[in-house]
């Protein structure tokens, strides 16, 4: 069902070159975010000093515990578009859009609220210092002033991965991420308005790349077409929900772990900052993969080709392990010239090494962990994969937080949490998997008789 030069066939064909063509620009597409938004951090780390670039980074967590349940919600979307996609089922792909666009509208708008009234009084919760909390807030309120820009932008990106469409996202976001730099330099060194300046800069650059996905959206000619004046909400909860779900409280036990950074100083969160920065690089890179699982697994799932999405998982795995341990290995080894690049202050790179020797050289173990629930998301099974995730990832962190971090407090003892929660989290995931997998065989055997 190729429509168009952008679109992928995940149907049919080989896999491992699909794979490859999805993954890479999805995976650049997420690079290059990090980048002009590691533009933010540089800026005010170097133009602003190691307050501002704090302040920055200590709402970081605390943005994603309030987007990341819409965010998931957007997964529900992706397998939903694919699915009816492959199947052919226009009338309900048509439906899946306009509802995906609705929902990111409404929800954006929510978090606009939200986030604007609760700014400060979260920012208290979390134990932030004295010293940025006046700067933390006006970042984050002006950050969220965007938040429908945002959530449009990334919930067209969805319907457009859902056919296999990754290549038109990444030039929307280069177009936007360029607009994003230059205004960065622009307000921060000429007009000195420090975070406000970085904060006004995405806001703007959130706005463009959601007039150019929609803009793609209504003018193409495929079931994925976009009518404004057909705007409504239906159903794609069953899926996104527990995703959203499991985005939400995995990032509430990173606000805990913030919190815990947070009690050692301004310096320490300077080299949380810094470093969560370039291990947000690893997971956009190797969640790319994950984004191809669930994709492809959900068209021909539509379709029944079984073997082929059992080669799909393989084929996603031997990717995800390679590109991790590369990129993991490599970040951990050229650590202090890349902490560098965000600040020169000595004992903040210090601080960012700690936290790299665990969140990089093992984070394979990620990329693992999240390759499982997309393929069970993929078939539409994501409540117990959430379940599960919640448990493995969230449990152990908040555990680890609360009983072991007390008694030896130090960033090498809290951040063992991460590899410590993937392990638990891999095996639960696998033997969910494996339960399902063994279902399903079981019913296509019973039907067939």
């Amino acid at each position: 069902m190729k429509k168009n030069k952008y679109e992928i066939d995940m149907c049919n064909g080989t896999i491992m070159d699909k794979l490859i063509s999805f993954s890479i620009p999805l995976m650049l597409s997420g690079i290059l975010q990090l980048m002009f938004n590691a533009v933010d951090i540089v800026v005010v780390g170097r133009f602003s000093g190691s307050q501002a670039l704090a302040a920055v980074g200590s709402t970081t967590a605390l943005i994603n515990v309030f987007t990341n349940l819409f965010i998931g919600i957007s997964l529900g979307a992706n397998v939903l578009a694919a699915r009816y996609y492959a199947a052919g089922k226009t009338k309900e792909m048509s439906e899946t859009v306009h509802t995906a666009i609705a929902l990111a509208l409404v929800s954006g708008v929510a978090m606009a609220v939200i986030g604007v009234v609760f700014a400060r009084g979260a920012l208290e919760i979390m134990g932030t210092p004295d010293d940025v909390i006046a700067k933390s807030t006006l970042y984050m309120r002006i950050y969220f002033c965007g938040m429908p820009f945002f959530m449009m932008y990334n919930y067209g990106a969805a319907i457009l991965r859902a056919v296999g469409d990754t290549k038109r996202p990444l030039i929307f976001l280069i177009v936007s991420g360029v607009i994003n730099a230059v205004l960065n330099l622009f307000l921060v060194i000429v007009f000195h308005l420090d975070v406000a300046g970085v904060g006004i800069a995405t806001v703007i650059s959130q706005l463009v790349s959601c007039i150019l996905v929609l803009r793609c959206l209504h003018h193409t000619e495929s079931s994925y077409q976009l009518h404004l004046a057909k705007l409504r909400i239906r159903s794609v909860f069953q899926v996104g929900i527990p995703a959203g779900i499991q985005s939400t409280v995995i990032n509430f036990s990173n606000v805990l772990l913030q919190s815990s950074v947070n009690s050692f100083g301004s310096i320490a969160m300077a080299g949380y900052t810094a470093s969560n920065n370039i291990f947000g690089f690893l997971y956009v890179s190797v969640n790319s993969f994950t984004q191809a699982c669930m994709s492809f697994t959900s068209q021909n799932y539509s379709v029944g080709k079984w073997k082929r999405m059992d080669k799909i998982l393989r084929n996603c795995i031997l990717l995800s392990v390679a590109v991790s341990i590369v990129m993991g290995g490599g970040s951990y080894l050229m650590g202090p010239q890349l902490l560098r690049v965000y600040t020169s202050d000595a004992a903040v790179i210090q601080c960012g090494m700690e936290i790299l020797l665990y969140t990089t050289v093992t984070y394979f173990m990620c990329g693992l962990m999240d390759l499982f629930p997309g393929a069970l998301r993929g078939m539409g099974f994501s409540a117990v994969p959430m379940l599960l995730s919640v448990i493995g990832t969230a449990g152990t962190r908040i555990v680890w937080i609360f009983w072991v971090f007390p008694k030896h407090r130090s960033l090498d003892v809290l951040f063992i949490s991460y590899p410590a929660s993937w392990f638990l989290t891999i095996v639960l995931q696998v033997i969910c998997y494996c339960f399902v997998r063994r279902k399903l065989k079981k019913a296509i055997v019973t039907a067939k008789i």
